[in-house]
């Protein structure tokens, strides 16, 4: 297998504002003497370079067997990831600068930081507010995880750590969640005398069910990994490694297994669920329609035939 590397595509590096590059960009593994490098050491790497002086948003364009996977890793340890001002306006402008990019075909979010993902909002920041910011905060809080959920390609987010509040909202936000069966997981506002403002109140019910969601949001209960898998609120458990990342390698393996699918094909597959979802049964099935009319007329289409008749591998352009 190929060594999995950490570098900016340069037609992104150009659209991401350079508040969320370092002023060397020492935390992406990019020796320029050395060809290869392990998992495991590109891994160390840019898990060295976490604190006060690193990125709070790292992002990262993977290559060899996970090219066309595009990383986006929190990276803000002395707060836990806590939802903060300058972490949301870096994910924003991300996710503004890669929603238009057909090369990227699967969108993976983790944690630099060890034993966590998000620990939710930055209630220290957010008590030096005043009154009239917060609900306009909030409802940006909100508008970024919308354009999360609502990115054309796939996206699935490694929880092997905490993931509470608006970090488990940003989860639900994502596509498919895998956790490590260490990872804590919960909505917890009600202890906090508030509620889920991020979508969880909407998202977690469309998921696991309304009376499911209503015991863990009343109750704001936190769940480990096994017992998310139990409520249906991850597609998969896995069992923590020494590394601390064993959600992040699996969810590896998934976003390659995608990223080797036909691109347009995945993206009108999404968009039929999505949309499908939301509407009764016979509009759904219009929806279906015509994204498959999409797809039918698409040279992707054309390839993968010819991939079969030839007993070859598709070179797929995502048209």
């Amino acid at each position: 297998m190929k060594s999995l590397k950490y570098c900016f595509h340069p037609s992104i590096i150009s659209r991401i504002p350079s508040c969320i590059l370092s002023a060397n960009r020492r935390y992406l593994a990019t020796d320029q003497n050395a060809s290869t490098k392990t998992e495991a050491n590109n891994t160390t790497e840019a898990q060295a370079e976490i604190g006060p002086s690193a990125p709070e948003l790292q992002v990262n364009n993977l290559t060899g067997d996970y090219q066309h996977v595009f990383e986006i890793a929190l990276n803000r340890a002395e707060r836990r990831n806590a939802l903060g001002k300058q972490l949301l306006s870096q994910l924003d402008a991300t996710l503004d600068s890669i929603k238009d990019n057909n090369a990227i075909r699967c969108v993976l979010f983790r944690s630099m930081v060890p034993n966590v993902f998000c620990a939710g909002a930055d209630l220290k920041e957010r008590l030096t507010m005043p009154q009239e910011e917060v609900g306009p905060f909030v409802s940006k809080i909100k508008e970024i995880f919308s354009k999360i959920f609502g990115l054309s390609v796939p996206t699935i987010v490694a929880l092997d750590g905490l993931a509470l509040g608006g970090g488990l909202e940003l989860a639900l936000a994502c596509d498919i969640r895998i956790a490590a069966h260490t990872a804590k997981l919960g909505l917890t506002e009600t202890k906090l005398g508030i509620i889920p403002g991020a979508g969880g109140t909407q998202r977690l019910p469309r998921l696991i069910g309304v009376a499911k969601a209503k015991e863990l949001i009343y109750t704001g209960r936190i769940l480990d990994g096994q017992q998310a898998y139990e409520f249906r609120l991850v597609n998969e458990v896995v069992k923590q490694n020494a590394q601390s990342d064993a959600a992040y390698q699996r969810s590896l393996e998934i976003a390659r297994e995608i990223a080797q699918q036909g691109p347009l094909a995945v993206r009108m597959a999404k968009q039929a669920i999505n949309k499908g979802s939301e509407v009764d049964l016979q509009t759904g099935l219009d929806v279906e329609e015509g994204c498959y009319d999409t797809v039918l007329t698409s040279e992707d289409r054309i390839e993968g035939l010819k991939a079969f008749q030839e007993k070859r591998k598709p070179i797929y352009k995502g048209v």
